[in-house]
């Protein structure tokens, strides 16, 4: 499958060389690839430079927004969530209809510093904002509960967790939920439709208070019943 996913950080490239792993012609959709590629300093969390990483991963190629979502069929927004909606924007709704957009992001708030609050709450959420502004594309949020390593290996840990997936659409939620499965996801739970999100993006205060607490983001959360 032609896959497109937006975002040059930490959650795009691991979602990227992943799905890559995995079968799918990966495309990393970004605003400017020269300007990109030519980062060769590390990022501020100490991860490689994404030249470094583009070097690493020969076939996943570097594109604009719009031509890595043209013909996509899976189109994964690992953005910053104050971004996605512009990003998606520059994608274009004629590349949006029909596809089916994985959301990852999440509406996190960092103008007051760390930790972040959410802009976008309660009522509302992110995955919401993308759906209605483009009501063509099939959105499916899943994998915002866990770090970049988790959401691509969940086998890291002896016991992987749940993963949720909302959505409108349940033939791209069925998508979403067999590329979980090839992912070695095992405890997939469907939340129902796209209003279910606000959820898991409300789950991100008590994720990072965790993070604070175990002084790793390597955990998940697990649904016992």
């Amino acid at each position: 499958m032609k896959t497109a996913v937006l975002g040059t950080g930490v959650v795009g490239r691991t979602i990227a060389a992943r799905l890559a792993e995995i079968g799918h012609s990966v495309t990393v959709g970004t605003r400017d690839p020269e300007a990109a590629l030519s980062r060769t300093s590390a990022g501020a969390m100490g991860n490689p430079a994404f030249a470094t990483w583009a070097a690493e991963n020969p076939a996943i190629t570097v594109a604009r927004f719009s031509d890595a979502a043209e013909g996509a069929g899976l189109i994964v927004n690992a953005t910053n969530g104050g971004a996605s909606l512009d990003v998606l924007e520059e994608v274009g709704a004629a590349n949006l209809e029909g596809a089916v957009v994985l959301d990852i992001a999440n509406p996190l708030d960092f103008s007051n510093g760390m930790p972040p609050t959410l802009f976008v709450k309660d009522t509302d959420s992110l995955a919401e904002q993308i759906q209605r502004a483009f009501p063509a594309a099939r959105v499916v949020k899943a994998l915002n509960t866990m770090n970049a390593d988790l959401m691509a290996h969940p086998g890291l840990l002896s016991d992987p967790g749940s993963v949720f997936v909302s959505g409108n659409d349940a033939e791209a939620k069925a998508m979403v939920t067999g590329i979980l499965k090839d992912f070695g996801h095992q405890d997939i739970i469907d939340l129902g439709d796209i209003t279910t999100a606000r959820g898991t993006e409300m789950l991100l205060p008590v994720w990072l208070r965790l993070w604070g607490a175990l002084g790793t983001p390597a955990f998940n959360f697990k649904i016992v019943r």
